[in-house]
């Protein structure tokens, strides 16, 4: 990577950082207290993280043709599982950081669990 990339990618986040910051104070209340926004603001977290790990799923290594006991299907199926726990959690409980822990917890677990039942 080169630095005047990396420049630019810090100045963007930190001006995109800024205009989410700075919006709802330039926002009447009268839409801030919209329910619809609400809803919105309560579902945000959750979105984000759910985006954050299917960047991260691990798939490049998967083809079609590929045994049980590959170590890229297992890591592949344990990101699933984890992602699919953390929105059962996180709906039921609706705290993220519970959630988040549980996904931690979960890709580990999972992956030790299928390496070892599959081999």
């Amino acid at each position: 990577m080169s630095s005047s990339y990396l420049i630019f990618a810090t100045f963007s986040m930190a001006a995109v950082t800024f205009i989410t910051r700075a919006l709802p104070s330039l926002i009447p209340r009268k839409v801030l207290d919209t329910p619809w926004l609400h809803r919105l603001n309560e579902s945000l977290p959750l979105s984000v993280m759910v985006l954050l790990i299917f960047t991260s799923l691990t798939y490049s290594g998967v083809s079609t043709d590929i045994a049980l006991n590959n170590t890229e299907l297992h890591l592949l199926m344990a990101q699933v599982g984890a992602l699919c726990l953390v929105l059962l959690v996180y709906h039921v409980s609706r705290q993220l950081l519970v959630s988040m822990i549980v996904g931690i917890a979960a890709i580990n677990g999972l992956f030790w669990l299928f390496s070892q039942l599959l081999g």
